[in-house]
């Protein structure tokens, strides 16, 4: 069974009523509410922000533990190698 999860933590933001407005708009688009509309805008910024990270502070066992996957061989994969061998969409 799925554990449910309830959302406890507030975050609040003061918007102009333009902002406001426009985020009602794209929310109704999607069939959201204001809250979870925002919420996952929020969310995928963040990821989007976290990922396009090119600077690292490590600790130097965390860092050993990076490196050694670094330096590890690479393994076999056939799919990705059948991926790489196929033309690009825009190629044909």
């Amino acid at each position: 069974m799925k554990e449910v999860q309830t959302r406890d933590a507030s975050i609040n933001i003061r918007a102009l009523p333009s902002q406001r407005s426009l985020i009602d708009r794209a929310a109704a688009a999607r069939n959201k509410t204001r809250s979870d509309f925002m919420l996952e805008a929020a969310c995928n910024e963040a990821e989007n922000v976290l990922l396009d990270r090119r600077l690292f502070c490590l600790d130097d066992d965390s860092f050993d533990a990076f490196e050694a996957a670094l330096r590890a061989p690479v393994k076999d994969n056939p799919s990705l190698a059948a991926l790489l061998d196929r033309r690009s969409p825009w190629e044909i």
